[in-house]
């Protein structure tokens, strides 16, 4: 027969005031180590008593209830009542919620005390987290909520910060999947799928330490310490809307700039300036890049300065200085360690003396027009001027002037002249930076990289046209080979007729994107998908395949050696092309381009900011819209700033068929004197758009100038 099972009896509860109640002498809770009775009465004073006390009547000799109780479980909770009535700010006679316990139950206080302790489950960590969160969410403050619990603002923004973490993440750590340092430093970054493809790839990783977390989620960042941060400055950098990435939970050393392309930019812009105002001083030439290449200087000659003499208040400044240094030195020669505030003190005393020693050099004006300075950034984010480095050229100039000899250089002597004619490049990773566009400039050349990326669309669809009419491609291959057959302009023997898979230098970004892009790659996949790896199977295939396959697979491959890039003409060495070969490049170019009818407007080029507008000057912006939409839409805009113009110029000329001169298709009957420059006796002309000729030349202005207008872009 079934037994019924006993049936449970809670304890009741009632309100008890405070002055009948006593704190029970066998309450297990005798350490006060990180207990804050404090803080509890304070969140009792703001919320109220939470959780009710538990009690058990006190009994006198004779087992009879006395009207006290005590309280065996809820000490601290009594203690921090205890302080709210001491303190006046509760009433002796207020009623406190309690559990009333049964005097004569057989199980002893202490149990009950202890197991009111130690039964207490934590709550864990992400439920923390995720309260502070959802108090931000209803608009609580991280001061409040920091006032609210007792802790810094800093904890609550890293309890904030950690609940922000990918949710994916958060459930891995709620599971006891990863440990509360890994979670720490997925904070680093707030980009979620980047914390979930690092946890990925380290999960099951013996490598999934969180210095490696950290390391893989700023690998792509600059570190604040980094010589180019400090030269900025964070504050410019976020200034200009750059993103500092931050460590909340440990050293970060400033942070991660996140945003390294702006950061070079600010670095360039800033290196400029700086380039420009040591350009004042009248140098022939500034050359200034991050750092200067080992040997930068080899076979240049070094002029030597001599030291300015300090002016009378420099003297004093660093006669007091060094007394000042004197004393302090003597004064704590025993000392063990130096105070603090001496310590600084003898850093900026010593930092004034040095620079007070490093005096500015002075040069002879005859040398320094024909020297140059290397500017540079030191580790520390400091400025590094080399000033005094004559090159080879500019001293067989000299040289020559001294013999009487024509050198087209005589003006350099005169300082008026040789300031104005002296560029200043600034260097980034090697390549040139285009100077800042002056407002109110004129029709100034193209910059020369946004030549060679404008060709470089203008190649690409070259080739898609090309490959598309294999009678064109048999042409231009007949025509190559005639070319070396009869005119000698193969240099190696036996026929080697080939065709050199032409890569750009430089291109746009939306060049990836392009019709012309897809269209070859469609191509080039579906002649690979069917051609044989095997040399000898490849020989009988090609001789297998029809007139027709034949032909639009010799175009394919003829296309990919079509070249109609902009370089640098390099008349003075063996590489590169020269100002003729360019010329007759641009012009078998435009040939292919009307046989094959290539329009760049239907193969999708149309003018943007990104491509054109934003990168040529206002007066060309204004040009570009007066011929493509009109004068009434160019005088809508004249007044704009430079950015809003470029946009407004994009929206106008979308559908207007306009093209740059770069894109352009020559005349077929032959070129004006407009279209092209004539250059010295027995060279090529260039388009204008290379040269300064075909702009509105100011009165007075030079050939120097105008050459140096051409190096500066």
């Amino acid at each position: 027969m079934a037994t019924a099972a006993q049936k449970i009896t809670l304890s009741s509860s009632r309100d008890i005031p405070f002055n009948k109640l006593v704190l029970s002498q066998s309450n297990v809770r005798r350490v006060k180590a990180g207990v804050s009775v404090d803080e509890l009465a304070e969140s009792i004073a703001r919320r109220g008593l939470i959780q009710s006390l538990h009690v058990r009547p006190v009994l006198d000799a004779d087992g009879v209830e006395t009207g006290m109780f005590e309280v065996p479980a809820g000490g601290r909770r009594y203690r921090a009542l205890e302080l709210l009535a001491k303190q006046k700010r509760l009433a002796r006679t207020t009623p406190v919620p309690c559990v009333v316990g049964d005097a004569a139950s057989g199980i002893l206080v202490d149990e009950v005390s202890l197991v009111e302790n130690i039964e207490r489950a934590p709550l864990h960590p992400l439920d923390q987290f995720r309260a502070f969160q959802a108090m931000r969410d209803k608009g609580m403050t991280e001061e409040a909520i920091a006032a609210a619990f007792f802790v810094g603002v800093n904890v609550v923004k890293q309890r904030l910060r950690l609940a922000a973490a990918a949710p994916s993440l958060l459930e891995v750590y709620a599971e006891d999947g990863m440990t509360l340092e890994q979670l720490m430093a997925f904070t680093v970054s707030e980009d979620h799928a980047r914390q979930e493809q690092v946890w990925e790839a380290i999960r099951d990783s013996w490598q999934n330490e969180p210095w490696q977390i950290r390391r893989m989620l700023t690998e792509t960042t600059v570190r604040a310490s980094d010589k180019r941060a400090l030269f900025v400055g964070s504050d410019v950098y976020e200034a200009a809307g750059g993103i500092v990435l931050r460590d909340l939970f440990q050293s970060d050393d400033g942070g991660w700039l996140q945003d390294v392309s702006l950061l070079d930019r600010l670095v360039a812009e800033k290196l400029r300036t700086e380039a420009d105002q040591i350009g004042t001083e009248g140098w022939k030439w500034v050359e200034a890049s991050l750092s200067a290449p080992y040997g930068v200087s080899h076979g240049m000659r070094e002029i030597v300065g001599t030291p300015l003499d300090m002016t009378k208040e420099e003297q004093a400044t660093r006669a007091g200085l060094q007394a000042e240094l004197d004393r302090l030195t003597e004064q704590y020669e025993d000392a063990d360690e130096l105070p603090d505030e001496i310590d600084q003190r003898l850093g900026e005393i010593e930092a004034a003396l040095e620079a007070l020693d490093n005096r500015p050099m002075h040069y002879d004006p005859a040398e320094i027009a024909i020297a140059g300075v290397f500017v540079t950034i030191d580790s520390d984010g400091s400025l590094i001027c080399d000033r005094g480095y004559v090159r080879p050229e500019d001293e067989a100039a000299i040289a020559s002037d001294d013999d009487g000899n024509e050198t087209g250089e005589a003006g350099l002597s005169e300082p008026s002249l040789a300031q104005a004619i002296r560029p200043v490049v600034v260097t980034m990773g090697g390549q040139p930076v285009p100077a800042e566009e002056e407002e109110d400039d004129g029709i100034k050349p193209l910059p020369e990289r946004l030549v060679t990326e404008l060709t470089a669309h203008r190649t690409l669809a070259l080739r898609d046209a090309v490959a598309q009419n294999p009678r064109i491609a048999m042409t231009a291959l007949l025509h190559k080979l005639v070319s070396d057959a009869f005119h000698h302009r193969a240099m190696s023997g036996v026929l080697e007729a080939q065709v050199r898979h032409i890569f750009f230098p430089a291109q746009a970004e939306e060049l990836g994107d392009s019709m012309s892009v897809k269209s070859v790659d469609e191509r080039n996949e579906h002649w690979k998908s069917r051609i044989p790896a095997d040399d000898t199977a490849l020989w009988d295939w090609l001789t297998g395949l029809d007139e027709e396959n034949r032909l639009a697979l010799l175009a394919h491959c003829v296309s990919y050696g079509v070249n109609a890039l902009y370089e640098r003409p390099n008349p003075y060495s063996g590489s590169g092309v020269s100002e003729y070969g360019l010329q007759l490049r641009f012009d078998q170019a435009d040939r292919l381009a009307r046989e094959t009818g290539l329009d760049m407007v239907q193969v999708g080029w149309r003018p943007t900011v990104g491509n054109y507008l934003g990168r040529v000057t206002k007066t060309r912006i204004l040009e570009a819209v007066r011929e493509g939409a009109g004068e009434r839409a160019a005088q809508l805009i004249d007044h704009m700033k430079k950015g809003d113009m470029a946009k407004e110029a994009e929206r106008l000329l979308a559908d207007s068929g306009w093209l740059p001169e770069p894109l352009r298709l020559a005349d077929p009957d032959g070129v004006s004197g407009a279209d092209l420059v004539d250059q010295d006796e027995g060279e090529a002309t260039l388009p204008a758009f290379l040269t300064d000729e075909g702009d509105d030349e100011e009165p007075g202005e030079s050939e120097d100038e105008e050459f140096t207008s051409i190096a500066a872009e």
